[in-house]
């Protein structure tokens, strides 16, 4: 390994085995411990560090290198702390073990994003430390909270701490994992993402002796048929404009693209896809309803009387909460939807940025001294990310990164919020080395 692969490998390593699970609550994650671990790297000449909790231990950090005109553009590279849960029993290797395997770091967070917020760490602090003096500003934001709706973190900056973050354009996770096509290897950027709506559905019942369950109101039983009317819900496929520009960009083939793009037989074809493939075709094409937890019953002899169903749910641009509202009693029909009230919801709008800007402009040219001949693809991402916090004070943000051709698209896919999640040394070397020259392309 050279210098730079060192350095955001064991940086990688720290914010693994720092274990900043996100469980939901507001007082998980205690993101500071990787803050203290970012900012004795950061803090030096040439790089000013400032931190911020809105709650304590939920820590975020800014790290600026000022550029000196103060017309030139300001670029904000974000990446967050925190990762969630994780059920040990189905990984090969130690999920906040951070080991090196046949060339890859193993661990929770490796993929989402670790590796970014440490790539771009080790880049921020390198170019510090070279004593570039850049005519733009260059911030580095260590954030906490993303995995949990932002609370703690990059909302509570945006809303609080606006200046420290303010920026004219950002870049956080994922995209730039490379996809060879015949025409050149494909690049995609998250420049779209899908709304969000998390509801809790409480579902009442009649409390009972549970030796005598004829003809009882179990609302235990009743959930389990909420849960089945969900998972066999179809929402119809629309073919927006952001998939069809991924689609078309991307270079599948006539044959696939022509499957991707067919409205009333995707469903179907992406039961033919490779399992990375599906997911997102189908996700990135449809309102998706997802059952995650349940609480309900009191004791084991006691017929439950009430059942709470956390419900995630992503939306497509252009869908409200009215929308949404609707159907979920399209979903679980009238019989249901009068069994069933929604007592908590947090509902975000799908967002989306230009792609005509200079940031882009600058990702493509940089982007050819490490995959000479590749092409930006602009992509929608069907998890939530920050970028919609700035997104929606104007500010173009763009999800990539830089990843080696030594794992699939496919590969990279399932291993978000999944098991044995890893991340090669070679693509967090391509990462710290295009941060550092997209900085220099953009800011100089």
């Amino acid at each position: 390994m050279n210098d730079a692969s060192a350095e955001v490998v064991d940086v990688l390593q720290a914010l693994i085995r720092n274990a900043c699970v996100n469980d939901g609550t507001d007082d998980s994650g205690d993101e500071a411990r990787s803050v203290d671990v970012l900012r004795s790297m950061l803090e030096g000449p040439g790089c000013d560090v400032e931190t911020y909790a809105p709650r304590a231990g939920r820590e975020s950090l800014v790290a600026r290198v000022e550029g000196s005109d103060p017309a030139a553009p300001t670029l904000l590279l974000m990446g967050h702390t925190d990762v969630v849960p994780v059920n040990p029993d189905g990984w090969t290797h130690d999920p906040f073990g951070g080991e090196i395997h046949d060339g890859f770091v193993w661990g929770r967070g490796a993929v989402d994003m670790l590796n970014l917020t440490a790539s771009m760490a080790v880049a921020t602090r390198r170019l510090a430390a070279s004593g570039w003096k850049p005519r733009g500003t260059l911030i580095y934001l260590a954030v906490a909270d993303e995995e949990a709706l932002g609370t703690w973190g990059a909302e509570w900056l945006v809303a609080r701490e606006t200046d420290a973050v303010r920026a004219d354009y950002v870049i956080t996770e994922s995209g730039g994992i490379p996809t060879p096509r015949p025409s050149g290897i494909k690049l995609p950027v998250v420049a779209a993402e899908k709304g969000s709506h998390w509801c809790t559905l409480r579902v009442a019942g009649t409390p009972g002796h549970a030796s005598q369950p004829f003809r009882t109101d179990n609302a235990l039983v009743t959930a389990a048929r909420v849960v089945s009317a969900l998972a066999e819900y179809r929402p119809q496929t629309q073919i927006h404009d952001t998939w069809r520009e991924y689609v078309v960009g991307m270079g599948f083939g006539a044959d696939r693209e022509a499957m991707l793009l067919d409205a009333d037989g995707l469903v179907d074809a992406c039961e033919t896809f490779p399992l990375g493939l599906a997911r997102v075709a189908h996700a990135c094409t449809h309102t998706t309803f997802a059952p995650t937890v349940m609480h309900g019953g009191t004791k084991t002899n006691v017929i439950p009387d009430r059942v709470d169903l956390q419900v995630d749910i992503r939306t497509l641009p252009g869908q409200s909460e009215a929308d949404i509202r609707g159907m979920l009693l399209d979903a679980l029909g009238p019989e249901l939807a009068d069994r069933v009230t929604v007592v908590a919801a947090n509902h975000d709008d799908s967002t989306a940025s230009p792609t005509d800007t200079p940031l882009w402009s600058s990702m493509e040219r940089v982007s050819q001294a490490f995959y000479p001949g590749s092409s930006l693809v602009p992509t929608m991402t069907v998890g939530a990310t920050d970028a919609r916090f700035f997104r929606r004070l104007g500010i173009p943000s763009y999800g990539f990164g830089l990843f080696s051709t030594n794992l699939r698209y496919e590969d990279y896919a399932v291993m978000f919020h999944g098991d044995d999640e890893r991340v090669d040394v070679e693509s967090l070397r391509l990462s710290t080395e295009m941060w550092e020259a997209l900085a220099r392309d953009l800011l100089d």
